[in-house]
């Protein structure tokens, strides 16, 4: 069962998201949620810059 996420939540890549730009471990924060949370919305800072990418819940923890 996935943990449920709210707006704002702050979390971290489980994987590697080469194809984006990001590597396990990048913190980002969540800005969208889609259909009651199948998918996130979520922002990641980056040396070159934000990146906002749409994951599934499986690619995403609590950053702690």
């Amino acid at each position: 069962m996935q943990q449920e996420r709210n707006l704002y939540d702050v979390v971290t890549l489980s994987t590697d998201l080469p194809e984006e730009g990001l590597a396990k471990g990048a913190c980002g924060a969540i800005v969208a949620i889609y259909l009651d949370g199948k998918a996130y919305e979520v922002e990641f800072e980056t040396p070159t810059g934000t990146r906002v990418v749409t994951v599934p819940p499986q690619l995403i923890e609590e950053a702690g």
